[in-house]
């Protein structure tokens, strides 16, 4: 598409109204005939080789899906042999271990060349004593690694009082969610004898036996990782005498925890791992593959698995809510009607999916009641405050015939949100100020998402959503907020991402908050967000960022152009007042030259974080709403213009 200036508006006018009309036909399209909208999640092959791992463990192998697992793995292998956690991305050694076992367990023998390359990939970084503390355990189910080396995770860390320092409830839900089942697994021991074959002993630099399987110690002789191995070596002490007085305690009460959260959701948090980690540990207690509630947890694990003629790979969860909620408010803003038959079911779906139970949240708020929506389609006791933002934002866009239920149920979740308010005034996800750094450092944390601090991209996305239901800039909530705003930027001008890559979605969330509070956009605040935007500009006139960002922020808004983070960058530039820059011009074209006939857009990179530095997503609707929801902002500038 030829290049549009800004002097030709009844072109521009022309070409733009095309561009929204055919997006918005297209993301109907998608539109699930029940209301909703859910993309397909897409994760990179620890999932496909944990899929591998786990029917291995229960002897449940259908061996044409093997197959098709390892094809999947293949097809994602880097040229160095390793492969990445996320599209194009460098290799990563807990990833390239799974895979290289996935592919022995599959038929793969070591003098293939694809296990050549990865086995010299895999010993030049350390080998398998460098995995994470999960992939250890894995490895220790099927003979691969030693229990005593692995970082403790004893069952009775349940039995400690929500008011004690540490307790499940200072972790982060899906930690919590994971490590529960997964302190059962650690206290059974599971194992199951596999094929000399099949063992992965090449992958020890100085072999298993003559290897260093533990943690290394800090440098510093006094520092909390020090602190937590020295209790870690006293944890391992007592189970090798099995000195465990509260072991069958705990382990009741674990199980317990575990079957409770069943109940209304779609497995444990209704996330992959989780849902793993309670099958095996309901194997481990001695439930046949046969118990009702093994074939229900099973079936929620199947569910999340894309087979296709020739590969099989897995979701790490489902997104219905987000999707439907992103969709709802993207097409509002580009003209559906509120009363669009279309629209009035997605919003009643939506509804439906309200919570109305207290769940794991309510430990550190009680006295609030029950509010707002969770993420996948059953999830009862995860509510968490971004998508309950997003859902109110949507049903801002639609009028529903029971005015009076879709009203209570926002003011419910309104006051619900207000309540999440961390004491430093901004919003995390899934729970109130659970922000003890402290823990990051204990042993079984490598996962790097213990805890579930405050974040501005969903502080910036609730001022959007209290802005939209009245709240001005006076308000105490919204005052606590800017102050937390104001304290996380960074000295560039941008905010950090942690829902999104990286920097590029976390400034244009803030920006969009301050924006809709009518927050002066000539604050020096907004100004050097809206300059680092233009800074970091791509040639071709998109943007993007890698997820190489959270790894080295110096690499912070540099990355590939993708059509998701260039339409994150318009909205940014535009909620800072700019409407008229010869970035905002270039950024729209790259937009309208990317959109294909069907009124869609497409692109490679995963821009979805999961935990930073270790799981990432692609979101495969991201570039189907974010674009529209750019274009017809700058559609309804050009009419006011």
């Amino acid at each position: 598409m030829a290049e549009i200036r800004f002097g030709k508006l009844g072109q521009l006018a022309q070409t733009m109204s095309g561009a929204i009309s055919s997006a918005r036909d297209y993301l109907f399209s998608r539109m699930h005939p029940d209301g909703y909208w859910c993309g397909e999640l897409e994760a990179d092959t620890t999932l496909v080789s944990d899929y591998i791992f786990l029917h291995t463990l229960l002897n449940t192998r259908d061996e044409v899906r093997m197959q098709k697992c390892a094809n999947q793995i293949l097809h994602f292998q880097n040229a160095d042999g390793g492969w990445p956690i996320y599209h194009g991305g460098p290799s990563n050694i807990s990833a390239s271990v799974k895979a290289y076992f996935g592919l022995k367990m599959t038929g793969h023998k070591p003098d293939d060349p694809v296990l050549t390359r990865a086995r010299e990939w895999i010993l030049a970084h350390g080998g398998v004593p460098a995995v994470n503390t999960f992939t250890k355990i894995y490895l220790c189910a099927l003979g691969q690694y030693d229990y005593d080396a692995v970082p403790a995770i004893p069952p009775e860390i349940v039995l400690f009082p929500s008011w004690f320092w540490f307790n499940i409830y200072e972790i982060s839900s899906w930690s919590r969610a994971i490590l529960i089942p997964l302190s059962i697994c650690y206290a059974k021991k599971p194992f199951k004898k596999i094929p000399d074959a099949w063992s992965i002993d090449e992958l020890f630099p100085n072999g298993r036996q003559r290897s260093q399987l533990r943690l290394h110690w800090d440098d510093k002789l006094i520092s909390w990782r020090n602190f937590f191995l020295v209790l870690d070596r006293i944890c391992h002490g007592f189970e090798r005498v099995h000195v465990r007085p509260l072991r069958s305690i705990a382990l009741k009460k674990a199980e317990k925890w575990m079957l409770e959260h069943f109940e209304m959701s779609d497995g444990i948090c209704a996330i992959y791992p989780s849902i793993l980690n309670s099958i095996i540990a309901m194997r481990c207690l001695g439930y046949s593959l046969d118990d009702p509630q093994v074939i229900r947890a099973m079936d929620e694990f199947e569910k999340l698995g894309i087979e296709e003629k020739d590969t099989f790979r897995m979701q790490p969860c489902m997104s219905p809510v987000w999707d439907t909620a992103y969709a709802m408010f993207a097409l509002g803003e580009s003209g559906a009607g509120r009363t669009d038959p279309r629209m009035v079911a997605s919003a009643e779906w939506i509804l439906k999916k309200e919570v109305r139970h207290k769940g794991d949240w309510a430990v550190k708020n009680s006295n609030t009641q029950p509010g707002g929506w969770y993420f996948e389609f059953n999830n009862e006791f995860y509510p968490d405050v971004d998508d309950s933002a997003m859902v109110m934002l949507a049903l801002n866009h639609v009028d529903t015939p029971n005015e009076r239920y879709q009203r209570e149920s926002i003011r419910r979740g309104l006051d619900w949100v207000l309540s999440m308010q961390c004491k430093n005034g901004g919003w995390a996800s899934f729970d109130k100020d659970n922000d003890r750094m402290v823990f990051q450092y204990i042993p079984f944390a490598d996962h790097n998402a213990m805890l579930d601090p405050p974040t501005v991209d969903i502080t910036g996305r609730v001022l959007e959503c209290l802005a939209n239901y009245g709240y001005t800039l006076n308000d105490v909530p919204v005052k606590r907020a800017l102050k937390f705003i104001r304290q996380q930027q960074e000295p560039d001008g941008s905010w950090f991402g942690r829902w999104g890559v990286n920097y590029l979605y976390g400034t244009m969330c803030v920006l969009r908050g301050l924006e809709a509070l009518g927050f002066d956009n000539h604050d020096p605040l907004v100004q050097q967000g809206a300059e680092w935007i233009r800074m970091v500009q791509n040639p071709d006139g998109g943007w993007g960022e890698s997820c190489e960002s959270y790894d080295d922020p110096n690499l912070r808004g540099i990355g590939p152009s993708t059509c998701s983070q260039t339409a994150w960058a318009l909205l940014g530039l535009m909620a800072a007042g700019d409407y008229r820059s010869d970035s905002l011009t270039h950024g729209i074209n790259y937009l309208l030259e990317q959109q294909r006939a069907d009124g869609s857009w497409d692109e490679a990179p995963y821009t979805g974080t999961g935990f930073p530095r270790v799981f990432y997503l692609k979101y495969t609707l991201y570039y189907q709403y974010f674009p529209l929801m750019a274009l017809t902002k700058f559609a309804s500038y050009m009419k006011s213009a």
